[in-house]
């Protein structure tokens, strides 16, 4: 196994991130995204099997003032994902020497800092306590960690709940920092759309992404100030869901 940086020159290089097809809306969304973010410190790596040249592990982190998420993490890194694929390369430290890449990159800053999840979209903390990170915030089922390098103002989660009381009727907020997601937006029915008046959103800057009706802010599905969803969901799902809320 080797780890490679990826950059705007070899990214073509390598099989589709993420596990979206080639040339699909998702992919082609997230690509320029990344391109647009890599000007301002965007930093991807892939751990790569050296005899296949396949993609088995990725992180993906940036300087915590551009982070896109809703928190403030000046002078820190922060990892946006990770992840390790398939199973059978889990448990083998390739995890560990990916967060070791950034720990190494955030020499002169603070430290790192990471939103985790108990719900299976996100990392989960484990990993990360692990390599000497600590939990510092809790809500719901997200946690803020971070790996202390110099004494300074730790990160927090910004008041997302102040932004999400704004949010009246049905509302869709993302951004293609999950390509998965553009691919949900772009399936998306107009005809369901239409009938509920649905507005959606996207966050087109790290400010707007630290300023959003949710912790993740990669997605939030909203009906009149409450979040039904905080991650990317299916099309039979947000039916589902829809269906569900007019009941109620």
């Amino acid at each position: 196994m080797k780890i490679i940086n990826v950059n705007q020159e070899n990214i073509n290089n390598f099989p589709s991130i993420c596990f979206c097809k080639k040339n699909s809306v998702g992919l082609n969304n997230k690509l320029d995204w990344i391109n647009k973010r890599q000007k301002e410190g965007l930093k991807i790596k892939f751990l790569i099997d050296d005899e296949t040249n396949k993609v088995h592990g990725y992180i993906e982190y940036i300087d915590g003032e551009n982070a896109w998420r809703a928190i403030d993490a000046k002078d820190y890194l922060f990892i946006h994902c990770i992840w390790i694929t398939p199973n059978k390369y889990k448990k083998k430290g390739y995890g560990s020497n990916l967060i070791e890449e950034c720990i190494k990159d955030a020499k002169g800053k603070l430290g790192v800092a990471v939103i985790t999840s108990d719900d299976s979209f996100m990392a989960s903390k484990d990993i990360f306590k692990k390599n000497g990170f600590k939990q510092i915030e809790e809500d719901g089922k997200q946690q803020l960690l971070v790996k202390e390098l110099k004494k300074g103002p730790l990160p927090k989660f910004k008041d997302y709940k102040k932004q999400l009381a704004k949010f009246k009727g049905w509302h869709i907020v993302y951004s293609n920092q999950c390509p998965w997601v553009a691919r949900f937006i772009d399936e998306l029915d107009k005809k369901i759309k239409n009938k509920l008046k649905l507005k959606i959103t996207e966050l087109k800057t790290s400010k707007q992404a630290q300023n959003a009706p949710s912790i993740y802010s990669v997605f939030s599905l909203i009906h009149d100030g409450k979040i039904l969803a905080d991650h990317y969901i299916s099309s039979t799902r947000f039916n589902n869901i829809i269906k569900k809320q007019k009941k109620n």
